[in-house]
């Protein structure tokens, strides 16, 4: 269900939406993975509505829950007969046990390639490119390739204009603070920062305070906020 008017402008923190996770989970009401699926659906929804012509989709998933969504997001989409891509940086292993069961469910049914540079570079043009690489809880600039990626996601190479009208983030645009609203390590003046700019975000029960201030409306474009059942 997306949720709008007074439920949009009510905000919890990352910290709170964990809580919030966790004594649904520890009530018995329900467990973990069925969240997971329910985000997953949320995003999914979202998309086809959002782009209601796109037939091809590339995910890219990261090495913790907020990946695991995505993983949900690529079988999802996969099942309503698009043709999905999914790169994931980390290792199978280490992922959250959730988040391993997802994986594990799209490898059964989808080719899972290495999340770089090169490997997005070479993906070509799809219709949607879903960032579910980080979630709410990182609050330093992120390193390595995966920073790379993220600067190329937001326009590193004046590719903005193109790449943005084709992008969601799942939860939160990955580079962002969910709770301020700033992109940590962002640099003075700094054009192509690591954190795309999206056309859609897709969060779950409430937004966060950082959807709605510092840089976050620019970098998150259209928000929706789904109802997981919490």
């Amino acid at each position: 269900m997306e949720t709008q008017g007074q439920m949009m402008t009510e905000t919890v923190t990352a910290e709170q939406m964990r809580a919030l996770e966790q004594a649904a989970m520890d009530s018995g009401s329900v467990t973990g993975l069925e969240l997971m699926e329910r985000a997953g659906q949320g995003v999914a929804e979202a998309i086809k509505a959002h782009w209601p012509d796109a037939r091809r989709a590339v995910v890219l998933c990261g090495p913790g829950n907020n990946g695991g969504d995505g993983f949900v997001v690529a079988r999802l989409l996969a099942d309503s007969g698009w043709e999905v891509e999914a790169l994931f940086h980390g290792e199978a292993d280490r992922l959250p046990p959730d988040a391993r069961t997802n994986h594990d469910r799209w490898a059964a049914m989808g080719a899972v390639g290495p999340l770089t540079l090169g490997a997005v570079k070479q993906a070509g043009e799809p219709d949607v490119w879903v960032d579910a690489i980080f979630g709410i809880g990182l609050s330093r600039r992120p390193t390595g390739e995966l920073e790379r990626v993220l600067c190329h996601l937001a326009g590193h190479g004046g590719d903005r204009m193109t790449l943005q009208p084709k992008l969601v983030a799942v939860d939160v645009p990955s580079g962002l603070d969910a709770d301020t609203g700033e992109i940590p390590g962002k640099g003075a003046g700094e054009w192509a920062p690591p954190c795309p700019f999206c056309a859609l975000t897709v969060t779950f029960h409430r937004a966060k305070p950082g959807h709605l201030s510092g840089e976050g409306p620019e970098h998150c474009g259209k928000l929706i906020v789904k109802d997981i059942g919490l």
